[in-house]
């Protein structure tokens, strides 16, 4: 049946259409008016077409944004009017029947064309209309490539695409659940899944080989650039009877080929580069390195463990070498100092390398023969090097990644074209909680300590998960693990954070009467493909990937939500609200 509304697309126009009636169909993007004589510009999905008529009262109707549906003639612009910047651009349509399909009002919240440039409240506000910027339309057609390209990866890979659970138990993942009250059974509560991290593990132990889905994950979190609050998606996957190292070949896989066809950039060779939690931390500070930035960060405590530097007594100390540096400006050394003071430091000590190794800088003086010896060795300095300094009780290693970090920004030390990818392995399974007095999971509390039972012979905080995370530019975009598929080493790592084994039954009733049933080794990851796209798109706001997302405040400012709801529907759910107070 013919279509009431259009026979083909405006923005799909071109100049095999010429002399052509065509019925097209979009929105109003501009009304121009050169001497009398109208022209509209009439946007779809696809692009622009200009549209003139002979009539131009014909136009006289519509206002900018508005759905209209028109019927004319396709031809050719004179050559002095192309226009290069659309596709389009040497055609148009004389119109002949024009039909409002949905008027729009004259006063538009802002221009459609410019929206990226309104405040983000605004825009999330009357998200639809941000929606019809063609740069804003562009980043979720995009992501719509990127997650069919995806399954076709997993597909082609055996993977079974298998859907699990929205509602759910509550589970302690790192990070609040958002819980959902039962109208059937008084006083208990559905959550929603922060990962379907157990569900993925029972489905490995009812004996599929490879699962994965497109997963929507919740966690009640605040949000930042790289992480929206509420939902995200991730590629979750799993896989039966797996090590660690058949996990980081698919990740790398995963990753490798989805940048390769989605971007320019300079990707980084397989296999990825390896590197462990405890190293990742001395020498960048972080567990999400950015490769792009060279400079390493050297531990130096050793160094300065008998110093009379009151400052670094006692304390963590590390060091920054940053060569062919030591001409910039005092302005410039003042500025560091300056930030060092914004992220909690008492500013930021350095030396200059002179020309005979001698040193020149604020804490030269303080140094003894002995030190500046060992800094010659320790750090190779040589000429024009200069060396900063990050001491801190315990704080250190941050302090100095972030320092790392800035320098790499003011010294340009950043390639924007490329993506450097490594996988941060070797996580500590546990973390004293000061506040509490006892040991909290690090990272996933099913994952698998190296060495199994074995283990736990030793010191708590030695003990090393089968955990990982594939890091790129900075950015973390996924974690994985072999899982804890024993129900005794399950049982004695729990016991370790503090759960008696009645509440690992109660809090985990499915993976502990399924591990009780054969329950075969497995492993699995699952990329953030929010951040995925993100970083192909390169964005620095990961809210411009996502069609309808949550403003940074955790409000959905065109639907209303958080809201209020009806006395009789908090009744019914067995809910009553307490005063703020």
């Amino acid at each position: 049946m013919e279509n009431i509304y259009r026979n083909c697309y405006a923005g799909k126009l071109n100049e095999d259409y010429v002399e052509k009636n065509v019925r097209i169909c979009g929105w109003v993007e501009n009304i121009r008016d050169h001497g009398g004589v109208i022209f509209v510009d009439l946007r779809d999905q696809f692009g622009v077409i200009q549209l003139v008529s002979n009539d131009d009262k014909i136009f006289d109707s519509i206002t900018k944004e508005s759905s209209i549906s028109v019927t004319g003639v396709v031809r050719k612009r004179d050559e002095e009017d192309y226009n290069d910047k659309i596709s389009t651009g040497t055609i148009e349509v004389l119109v002949s029947e024009l039909t409002v399909l949905g008027a729009s009002v004259n006063n538009l919240p802002f221009e459609i064309m410019t929206s990226t440039n309104v405040n983000e409240e605004v825009r999330l506000k009357y998200r639809y209309l941000d929606l019809r910027n063609p740069k804003v339309k562009k980043n979720i057609m995009f992501r719509t490539k990127v997650i069919n390209y995806l399954r076709s990866l997993m597909t082609d890979e055996d993977f079974t695409e298998i859907q699990t659970p929205i509602l759910t138990a509550s589970s302690p993942e790192g990070a609040r659940d958002f819980i959902v009250p039962s109208r059937k059974y008084h006083g208990k509560f559905y959550a929603l899944p922060q990962a379907p991290q157990q569900f993925k593990q029972l489905l490995m132990v009812a004996g599929f080989d490879k699962y994965f889905q497109i997963a929507p994950c919740f966690r009640d979190e605040d949000a930042r650039s790289d992480r929206i609050y509420g939902e995200f998606y991730q590629l979750d996957m799993e896989m039966s009877f797996a090590t660690e190292e058949d996990v980081y070949e698919v990740g790398e896989k995963i990753f490798y080929n989805t940048f390769i066809k989605f971007s320019d950039k300079e990707i980084s060779p397989l296999p990825f580069r390896r590197i462990s939690f405890e190293e990742s931390m001395l020498k960048y500070g972080t567990d999400k390195p950015d490769l792009r930035n060279p400079l390493e960060i050297i531990d130096l405590t050793e160094e300065f463990s008998e110093t009379e530097f009151k400052p670094f007594r006692k304390v963590t100390v590390r060091g920054i070498k940053v060569s062919n540096i030591g001409d910039k400006p005092n302005s410039w050394f003042n500025d560091l100092v300056a930030y060092a003071k914004t992220i909690g430091m008492p500013g930021i000590g350095y030396i200059t390398v002179m020309d005979d190794l001698s040193f020149k800088g604020p804490i030269d003086k303080f140094l003894s023969d002995y030190e500046r010896e060992d800094l010659i060795k320790k750090a190779n300095l040589v000429s024009n090097d200069v060396l900063f300094f990050i001491a801190d009780r315990k704080n250190a290693p941050k302090l100095a990644g972030m320092i790392r970090d800035e320098l790499g920004k003011r010294l340009d030390l950043i390639d924007n074209n490329k993506f450097e990818f490594c996988i941060v392995n070797d996580f500590p399974m546990y973390e004293w909680n000061e506040e509490e007095e006892r040991y909290d999971f690090t990272h996933n509390p099913f994952s698998m300590p190296k060495g199994g039972m074995k283990a736990f012979d030793g010191d708590i905080e030695s003990i090393v998960a089968h955990q990982f995370d594939f890091v790129c530019n900075g950015v973390e975009l996924a974690s994985g693990a072999v899982r804890n598929h024993d129900l005794e080493i399950m049982k004695k790592a729990f016991s370790v954070a503090g759960y008696s084994e009645e509440v690992i039954k109660e809090r985990f009733k499915g993976l502990y009467t399924a591990f009780q049933f054969g329950a075969p080794p497995h492993a699995g990851m699952a990329p953030g493909i929010d951040r995925m796209i993100m970083l192909l798109l390169d964005e620095s706001n990961i809210r411009e990937t996502i069609a309808f997302p949550m403003s940074a405040s955790g409000s959905d400012l065109m639907m209303g939500a958080p809201g209020d709801v009806s006395e009789i529907q908090l009744r019914e759910v067995h809910i009553k609200v307490r005063d703020k107070n």
